[in-house]
């Protein structure tokens, strides 16, 4: 016992730092062009959080024919700004950056580029098809950036794991603590549900204690008997907590719909390579006898950071 103690312990200390570094740091940067003229705009950079210019950071590369000066851009070409955008350095200290374009006859089209969609076409069409494929590609992979990045939700979907097993009760439990969070995501971002994040992310770790201690019991409790009960209680808090990271990140004007469910998805696909990567360990250490032996020092782990997550949360909460 005192062996396991230790070692959830030590695992517990690297998961405090892993999700004081990394749980729910996502940010955009914006980027305005205003056409003034036709091939002339005036430039107009932003981001939350932050006093820094988000010049240091990020270096657009321009469609051929257009030239940066100060804050105007001007395109030389007949067909003004049309081309490829690239923008270097997303990814690092902004998880995306937003470019949004008002035209002259005052449409607004917007691009989303990340690390994994570091550059797109831009063509002026609000409605034109490509940009409809790349704000579904780049609001895909940060969904999956989030969940995979978020310690907390991971630690949670662990913990219904070993509460479950690989079992067919697994896919109901997953199936609940999807539609639970798909649910009250979109609720929060059409403005139907709003709440501090404070508390959210309170319960959210709360969330993860209770799991972790239910894993570790041996009679038959609610939570073994209804694990997709549980699952789907508490899959409504991850979900604001989902939208939280939403909103930091930003959703482009106009059509909500595509990259609200397109985000989802890349969440589930995190979620889902999760348990894949749980099961590809679980058949490695099983006919080494390790799984077994891992279990308690796993959830003690988890216990205990999430524990830890618990009173800073709660404190923040400045009662």
């Amino acid at each position: 016992m005192r062996h396991t103690l230790a070692l959830a312990s030590a695992v517990s200390l690297l998961l405090m730092a892993a999700g004081s570094a990394h749980a729910h740091e996502m940010s955009m940067a914006e980027l305005e062009l205003r056409e003034l003229s036709k091939g002339q705009f005036v430039l107009s950079w932003g981001a939350s959080g932050t006093d820094r210019p988000v010049q240091e950071d990020l270096e657009p590369a321009w469609p051929e024919g257009c030239y940066a000066e100060e804050q105007s851009l001007k395109c030389s070409s007949q067909h003004g700004l049309l081309g490829r955008l690239s923008m270097a350095g997303v990814g690092k200290r902004y998880s995306a950056a937003l470019v949004r374009v008002i035209w002259l006859d005052r449409q607004v089209t917007a691009y989303t580029l990340t690390a994994a969609q570091p550059s797109v076409y831009v063509y002026g069409a609000a409605t034109d098809t490509r940009q409809a494929k790349e704000v579904a590609g780049a609001y895909l992979v940060l969904g999956v950036e989030h969940i995979l990045s978020g310690v907390d939700h991971l630690l949670f979907v662990i913990g219904l794991l070993f509460l479950v097993g690989f079992q067919r009760r697994l896919i109901a439990t997953i199936t609940a603590f999807t539609l639970a969070h798909s649910l009250t995501l979109a609720c929060s971002m059409l403005g139907l549900i709003s709440l501090r994040s404070a508390p959210v992310e309170a319960c959210i770790a709360l969330s993860i204690v209770l799991v972790a201690g239910e894993a570790l019991r041996e009679r038959a409790t609610l939570a073994r008997r209804l694990p997709a009960l549980i699952a789907f209680i508490f899959g409504l808090v991850h979900g604001l907590g989902f939208a939280g990271a939403l909103r930091e990140i930003g959703l482009p004007p106009g059509n909500l719909a595509l990259p609200l469910f397109t985000f989802n998805v890349g969440v589930e696909l995190g979620q889902l390579l999760t348990v894949l990567a749980a099961y590809l360990l679980m058949r490695v250490l099983r006919p080494l006898g390790w799984a077994g032996a891992a279990r308690a020092p796993a959830l003690y782990a988890i216990g205990i950071t999430a524990a830890y997550w618990s009173w800073l949360r709660i404190a923040a909460l400045g009662f």
